[in-house]
């Protein structure tokens, strides 16, 4: 009895106090939820040589002079929206340098960040037409690989419900595609030079990118890095991807081969494009029969070796890496001396 007189209790606090703590504390909670930092992530991947260095750095506003990404790269970009206790946003952007023996790379965004925020954007070469269809393939095959292996059981299903979505489920063509979990844009790079090609090349590429952009359930636009206007539309849809801003980069459509194309998510139809319904099988067999294609390569020109790029110093690796150098050497001379010696003998 003595212990429980001892304890004090606080008879003054009535329901209507405790439920109002309660909810002051909700409130709290959910402010400072509101406050911390929200990420997506960005894939850029495509042809090599393309300009996706160029976009990412303008992307994140830097003046840094784009140099051949080697293997893959990581960077971010942060935004803080306006007003007290305001959202702090960031978008991890990842990019892929060479396609040639990438399905590992190409793992590695999704397995860091997961499915749920990512999103990819896609650059082809359009002033070499017979490498697009291979570079896009490969593209879309290291996609779908990475994404079965690391998508939670059913995450794939209610994605690819997400994207109808974005496309629109009363779209006429729904039924038709073959809808990828994620959002997607094909963006079509050094459109500067692929303006000057032939009127018919330029029908074949535009009839294809629109079609398989239009079954995969994505969005397409031209870009070059010289034209102010692409520019800014390319450098607004990673926007949108990256922080959800501007919602809605497209001010508006364009579907004429002979201009730029910029072809919102959801936008274009088989009878638009002049198609029957297809799938990406039957899209490549055909453009590849008009424009035949070249295997993927690595160009034919090892890069630098960047162990001796002042860019990527780092002073205990590289004396290490000196040092096993020098044994090597000596390994080396030292099995040249054996071999000449037992020649004689």
């Amino acid at each position: 009895m003595s212990e429980l007189n001892s304890m004090e209790v606080d008879t003054t606090e009535t329901i209507q106090d405790i439920a109002i703590k309660l909810v002051t504390e909700q409130l709290s909670n959910e402010s400072r939820l509101a406050t911390s930092p929200t990420e997506r992530t960005v894939f850029v991947l495509g042809s090599k040589g393309v300009g996706k260095s160029t976009l990412i750095n303008r992307f994140l506003d830097r003046d840094d002079v784009p140099r051949p990404t080697l293997a893959l790269e990581y960077s971010f970009g942060r935004k803080t929206a306006s007003g007290q206790g305001a959202q702090k946003n960031i978008c991890n952007v990842w990019e892929l340098g060479s396609l040639a023996n990438s399905s590992q790379l190409i793992e590695m965004p999704i397995r860091s960040h997961g499915l749920q925020t990512f999103s990819c954007i896609v650059m082809l070469d359009l002033s070499q037409p017979d490498r697009l269809w291979t570079d896009l393939e490969s593209v879309l095959n290291g996609l779908k690989q990475a994404t079965a292996k690391h998508a939670v059981p059913g995450q794939i299903e209610e994605m690819k419900e997400l994207t109808a979505q974005r496309i629109g489920k009363e779209h006429p063509d729904l039924s038709t595609l073959e809808l990828f979990p994620f959002p997607i844009v094909i963006v079509g790079g050094k459109y500067d030079v692929y303006q000057n090609l032939d009127s018919e090349i330029r029908k074949h590429v535009c009839r294809c990118l629109r079609s398989i952009a239009h079954t995969l359930g994505a969005a397409l636009v031209y870009y070059s890095s010289k034209n102010s206007s692409l520019s800014k539309l390319a450098r607004d849809t990673m926007n949108h991807l990256g922080f959800g801003s501007p919602s809605n980069p497209f001010r508006a459509a364009s579907f004429d081969h002979s201009s730029p194309l910029a072809i919102p998510f959801g936008a274009d139809s088989w009878a638009r494009i002049g198609v029957t319904p297809s799938n990406s099988e039957r899209i490549g067999h055909s453009f590849s029969t008009q424009i035949p294609q070249l295997p993927i390569g690595n160009g034919g020109v090892l890069p630098d070796d960047p162990a001796k790029d002042t860019g990527f110093k780092e002073a205990s690796i590289d004396e290490l890496r000196s040092q096993k150098d020098e044994e090597l050497m000596y390994v080396l001379k030292d099995t040249e001396i054996r071999m000449k010696f037992e020649v004689v003998q």
